[in-house]
């Protein structure tokens, strides 16, 4: 799990690579879950909710982007 501060120091570039890498990384989990070879279910909700996190980190940017040009 990774920490919101930890985030939100990273650059905007780097936490889009991360969100691709942890999406293709649940995608291979969800498979392996259906031939129930996944050991721990956890890490599945674990690692949606980090890309969400960072999800949010982006979106807070961009809308501080917005609000800085208004």
């Amino acid at each position: 799990m990774i920490n919101i501060e930890e985030i939100r120091d990273l650059p905007d570039e780097e936490i889009r690579e991360r969100i691709q890498e942890m999406k293709e990384e649940l995608f291979r989990l969800r498979f392996r879950t259906t031939t129930a070879e996944l050991e721990n279910p956890m890490l599945l909700r674990s690692l949606r909710r980090d890309v969400a996190r960072m999800q949010t980190v982006i979106r807070e940017r961009e809308l501080a982007v917005e609000g800085a040009e208004s």
